[in-house]
């Protein structure tokens, strides 16, 4: 009977065990996963505020033609005779 509880008590304490050590391993998998997905976002978004800026300051964007337009209205105010 002493046997039959002693084998009982490590089988659970073997299943707490195995479980604690596959919950902390999730836990560190998913931690990893989470920083991993926040930083590809961060890292996208930047990509794509770079791209935005950079194409609405090409040549040939409203934006782009207005600066040259005022440059020249600048440029043309400011001549000396």
């Amino acid at each position: 009977m002493g046997k039959g509880v002693a084998y009982l008590v490590a089988m659970i304490a073997g299943i707490v065990v195995v479980g604690w050590i596959a919950v902390s391993l999730l836990h560190v998998l998913l931690g990893s996963l989470w920083y991993l997905i926040v930083g590809a976002l961060v890292v996208g978004g930047g990509v794509y505020l770079y791209g935005k800026a950079k194409k609405n300051l090409a040549p040939g964007t409203r934006t782009q033609r207005r600066i040259e337009a005022a440059a020249k209205t600048h440029r043309m105010r400011n001549r000396q005779p």
